[in-house]
């Protein structure tokens, strides 16, 4: 049976593209609230089925059809997360769409997940009793409980889990609930790459995590480029860093 393939937060249609490049085919679904980003992305993707709605009314069992998942691509808004939104209260909103992880891993359990962010999604934890700010002694702490819950799984006490069955609509006294707290059984693994090492003429850095089900490993790609003043660059190892100049 074919596999499909998902792209969750389709934007424009960049990691799409991306995704295209890797496999020789387009995406198979693309979900986006934005009329802009889903007109853009329909120009630059014409084979895919798009959905201009909010990620959470998507329901994955309807959207895919019954056909298995290959790969589930998620690149929730990082305004929550990163660190130029300097003091300003989070927005409860933003902060929980990663959460929709969750649903497709429940509902579809695609065989590959990936999830794309800035560097300080690891950070995510807690808020502050009756504000909407992170606790500071409580960082990493929403992570970690997102990642047990998609690998062995959590205690059924961990306020993480409230707040993830809240965001997905699920019953804590239900079947999905209890599936949590035993653990989805991925494999979840995660780091923090910098473009410019793979070729792209930026120094950003984000955040990378890659899950599956499937039994085969994950595998990280290789640098091909690095600092030229390196002695990997200059024993032709690597191609130096590429410049937007």
């Amino acid at each position: 049976m074919r596999e499909i393939i998902v792209d969750n937060f389709a934007g424009g249609g960049g990691a799409s593209t991306g995704i295209e490049m890797a496999i020789g085919r387009s995406v198979d679904i693309a979900i986006n609230h934005d009329e802009n980003a889903i007109a853009m992305h329909k120009t630059n993707h014409p084979d895919t089925l798009h959905y201009c709605e909010s990620v959470f009314e998507v329901d994955p069992r309807a959207a895919t059809g019954g056909l298995p998942v290959a790969l589930a691509w998620f690149s929730p808004d990082c305004r929550h997360f990163s660190k130029a939104k300097g003091a300003k209260p989070v927005e409860k909103a933003i902060r929980g769409l990663a959460w929709v992880v969750l649903r497709w891993a429940l509902d579809v359990k695609p065989r590959v997940m990936k999830l794309e962010n800035v560097e300080e999604f690891r950070t995510c934890g807690p808020l502050l009793a009756g504000e909407m700010r992170p606790d500071p002694e409580r960082v990493g702490e929403t992570f970690q409980a997102f990642v047990a819950m998609l690998t062995t799984g959590i205690s059924p006490d961990h306020p993480a889990l409230v707040e993830c069955c809240e965001f997905l609509g699920i019953p804590l006294d239900s079947e999905d609930a209890t599936r949590l707290v035993k653990g989805l059984g991925y494999v979840v693994e995660y780091r923090e790459l910098r473009a410019c090492d793979y070729s792209a003429p930026t120094i950003r850095k984000r955040f990378f995590m890659v899950m599956r089900c499937d039994g085969k490993p994950i595998v990280w790609p290789e640098p091909t480029h690095g600092d030229p003043k390196s002695p990997t660059v200059q024993a032709g190892k690597l191609l130096p860093w590429r410049t937007a100049a």
